[in-house]
């Protein structure tokens, strides 16, 4: 008898399976099938309602407004948007996740405070970092993260390309992939500078400050070196489908070249930051109408790695200026990822087995976490998300971390799915109404954890 039984339509990352389940043991996927189903000691029947892998997030930034502590309430909200892995990203305040010390207090943080599993990415010091970048590894980062734009000279820095060779010549003989934050500084200093001489701060200035030529300068730059060192460079977020485009040539060239899109840029458009203001600004912006539709079609053919949020999770405070260069950016997106997922996929007709793919497998696979975490496979963590469709709208309200961080860019948007169920390696975290875990139920992983 299995300890546990979820009963629903089974989601895989290759397949849908009406009248399905999911047999599980201890905290481990014991089998799946559609036959007759196996007895346990528990059984969930979800009836016809979707059952996929619980999400692996691959982008996002519990920390940089709050620190350390922002950890709980991210991942609480992840619980309740069925994501059940986060992949942290390590420019924290006050310091970043740049040497051994660092990296051991957040792991200690995210095992006292945590919701859901999460690993973490490490970075260097603008000066003198490259030397931690073994350590960082065998600390068991699962990968790195660098930036040609400097958001802040100690939290934030941007890499000059000597270091940037240095550091990628090192992080290639870890085996681990570096993303890279990828927007040309000295272009978008210079329109930001004109733009406040011209008494321009109004929201679509955002997008005219940091146009594609920003990231696709930055998109070469960043894989030129990645060719020259053997590094696994990785775009952390393309608003662009030309990033793709670039990637998939170094690719041709042997270089080992890879992008991810974020949620954002496969359905907000400029029309949007026009409509929010602050609360629509991100890094790189929202673009036009077209562009999205070129997202999506980079998307169908496979260019891109995987989907992620990128959350950022500002005070509101901070997104309500009426000088948008004064707003800081970044979006909130962990508790609407999965339902604004399946709806956008749902809207274009598109399968549900593409988010269990980019969602999930994917990103697990990217980051190393493949052996325990991203599918519906036996042996693997009985990590699962359940979508009920119907007709539902977001309410930023219903939004489970800190009250100051309850606002979201898709507050009011019509979905097709709600999260009804979200199980962590078995136990049941978020019941479609309440979460059912306690700060610490998450661990920390390592790259390679099986």
């Amino acid at each position: 008898m299995f300890d546990t039984l979820v009963r629903g339509t089974i989601v895989t990352d290759t397949e849908i399976m009406p009248d399905g389940w999911v047999a599980i043991a201890g905290e481990r996927i014991a089998a799946i099938g559609q036959t007759a189903p196996p007895e346990a000691a528990r059984v969930l029947d979800h009836g016809a309602s979707l059952v996929l892998p619980g999400l692996v997030d691959g982008h996002m930034h519990t920390g940089s407004a709050l620190g350390f502590p922002g950890i709980e309430g991210a991942t609480r909200s992840a619980a309740a948007g069925g994501i059940t892995t986060c992949i942290d990203m390590p420019y924290d305040v006050p310091h970043a996740v740049s040497d051994a010390g660092v990296l051991a207090e957040k792991i200690g943080w995210v095992e006292r405070t945590a919701y859901v599993d999460v690993a973490l990415y490490g970075t260097i010091r603008k000066q003198g970092g490259v030397p931690a970048i073994a350590e960082l590894a065998e600390g068991g980062v699962c990968s790195f993260k660098l930036s040609t734009y400097e958001y802040d000279p100690v939290r934030f820095p941007r890499i000059d390309h000597p270091t940037m060779l240095a550091a990628f010549a090192a992080i290639a003989r870890t085996g681990l992939p570096v993303s890279v934050h990828n927007e040309d500084q000295e272009l978008v200093e210079h329109l930001t500078t004109a733009a406040r001489a011209e008494g321009r701060s109004d929201p679509i200035m955002h997008a005219r400050t940091r146009p594609p030529l920003a990231e696709t300068l930055a998109d070469n730059e960043i894989f030129e070196i990645g060719l020259a060192t053997g590094a696994h460079v990785h775009i952390a977020h393309s608003s662009l489908a030309r990033g793709f485009a670039i990637a998939e040539a170094f690719r041709h060239a042997g270089a080992q070249a890879t992008g991810e899109a974020c949620i954002q840029y496969l359905c907000m458009t400029e029309d949007d930051l026009v409509r929010l203001g602050g609360r629509g600004k991100c890094n790189p912006p929202f673009r036009s109408a077209g562009e999205v539709e070129r997202m999506w079609a980079a998307l169908q053919a496979d260019r891109i790695a995987y989907v992620s949020t990128d959350h950022a999770p500002w005070p509101v405070t901070r997104k309500a200026a009426s000088d948008i260069f004064a707003c800081a950016a970044g979006l909130t997106g962990l508790q609407s990822f999965a339902p604004l997922m399946f709806t956008l996929l749902d809207e274009r007709g598109l399968s549900p087995v593409l988010m269990a793919r980019y969602c999930a497998a994917r990103p697990a696979r990217h980051h190393g976490l493949d052996g325990r975490k991203g599918r519906i496979a036996p042996g693997l963590d009985a990590d699962l998300l359940v979508l009920e469709p119907g007709r539902f709208v977001f309410d930023e309200a219903a939004i489970v971390d800190r009250p100051e961080l309850r606002w979201s860019p898709y507050h009011g948007r019509a979905l097709r799915a709600r999260v009804a169920a979200t199980l962590l390696r078995g136990q049941v975290i978020w019941d479609g109404a309440a979460v059912r875990a306690a700060p610490g139920s998450g661990r920390f992983l390592r790259r390679g954890t099986v």
